[in-house]
């Protein structure tokens, strides 16, 4: 009875529309009846009792398979439930569809239901598949003015050189690579829809920094005592965003403080640049025309966990630093275009399994199929999001170039 008294609460303070006992034969939902009846009406709440529970892809079928249960819950909620068994018995959604809405009237957020279809199907996510690290490709006109601004003003390590392409560590998981816009995917003038943010503690210090290395600045340093984020805009060589910034304790940052504090700050490179200062984590910002389109995309289809909410902007975990942010582009620092001058990826430990899942369950277009790079030093494929970003998902393959990334991608 306790775990019963536990979901009556839970649905009396909307934690879960509905609750679920365990499935029961039917002689011990007769004695438990009326004991059930009286903890609903403790939390000003009703019990269902339910003798053909819905079979979705959340469950297994042979749970509930000749039992029944009792459903905790309010009344809209009730009736939402029947709506979807109604919508279930006309055969008019779809499985996965239908796992979704029961999870939803469950109370699960969406990692939760993707791991419970995973469980039960042949559904996968990218995490499924392993994330090492997070990466962005920039593009140049002149990469060796990029270059030296990343890595001799920045002070972050180069983790590879391949002449063409320089990928560097901005935090722990979190890369960034810089492209000869001559040879690589897009253009130096496509319009640079994407900003990264570099977070820190060290706001003052990085502002005193670059003021003296006559970095230019976009938007100043103004901290707010009561802000749940603080911070300033920065433009690299090319005109790329960098927003330097401190996320504060505050409600909206309530599960994203535990894992910042996880890490120290990844220092500069060496003590001549920029010394004591350094990056704990990065956020990939893109901008969206349609932000609940975004959201169930990443949440739904790549597999990506809710972390921050500002409303009009969301930040997920993808590695352990290295975070996604979708923000509608009517309050962003970027309205949406059609074209970016970016490429947003993820390097994935099983690249092949991922991409034969890819190929035949279609989570998204695919833009370019597997391929392997110059000088066998890394395999990639490419897929399309909802905002027409490229994400390119790769893996690094044993080659001299890769020591160093290799290194840090396996510690």
């Amino acid at each position: 009875m306790g775990q019963m008294e536990a979901f009556a609460e839970m649905v009396a303070a909307d934690v879960k529309p509905l609750a679920l006992s365990e499935p029961m034969d039917t002689e011990i939902v007769d004695k438990l009846l009326g004991e059930a009846e009286k903890i609903a009406e403790k939390y000003g709440i009703s019990v269902y009792r339910e003798p053909e529970l819905i079979h979705t892809d959340l469950f297994d079928k042979s749970i509930s398979s000749g039992k029944e249960v009792l459903i905790f819950h309010k009344e809209n909620a009730l009736q939402a439930y029947f709506d979807l068994k109604h919508t279930l018995d006309m055969g008019e959604i779809d499985p996965e569809a239908a796992a979704r809405r029961f999870g939803r009237l469950l109370g699960y957020p969406p990692a939760h239901i993707n791991e419970l279809l995973a469980k039960n199907t042949t559904f996968r996510t990218l995490p499924d598949f392993g994330i090492q690290a997070t990466n962005i490709f920039l593009y140049y006109s002149d990469l060796e003015q990029a270059s030296l601004f990343y890595g001799d003003v920045l002070g972050m390590e180069l983790l590879s050189d391949y002449e063409f392409a320089k990928t560097y560590r901005a935090a722990p998981d979190a890369l960034i690579t810089l492209v000869d816009a001559a040879v690589g995917r897009h253009k130096a003038e496509e319009p640079k829809t994407v900003a990264i943010a570099l977070l820190t503690d060290q706001l003052p210090e990085w502002y005193a920094y670059l003021q003296e290395k006559e970095v230019e600045i976009k938007y100043t340093y103004k901290p707010k005592e009561n802000n749940a984020h603080d911070g300033f805009v920065a433009v690299d060589p090319e005109g790329y965003l960098l927003e330097f910034e401190t996320f504060k304790q505050h409600p909206e940052n309530e599960k994203l403080m535990p894992q910042l504090q996880k890490f120290a700050p990844l220092k500069t490179k060496n003590a001549e640049i920029a010394a004591g200062l350094g990056f704990y984590g990065a956020v990939t910002w893109m901008y969206y025309e349609d932000l609940q389109e975004a959201e169930r995309f990443y949440e739904e289809k790549i597999g990506l966990t809710l972390i921050v909410d500002q409303g009009w902007a969301k930040v997920y975990q993808a590695s352990e630093t290295g975070y996604i942010g979708l923000v509608d582009e009517k309050r962003g620092m970027h309205n949406y275009t059609e074209k970016k001058g970016t490429s947003i990826a993820f390097v994935v430990d099983n690249l092949e399994a991922w991409y034969t899942y890819a190929q035949q369950y279609a989570p998204f277009a695919l833009e370019r199929e597997m391929y392997t790079g110059t000088k066998d030093r890394y395999k990639a494929f490419v897929g399309i999001d909802p905002g027409k970003y490229f994400l390119e998902f790769n893996t690094y393959l044993d080659h001299d170039d890769n020591a160093r990334l290799v290194e840090v991608l396996h510690k």
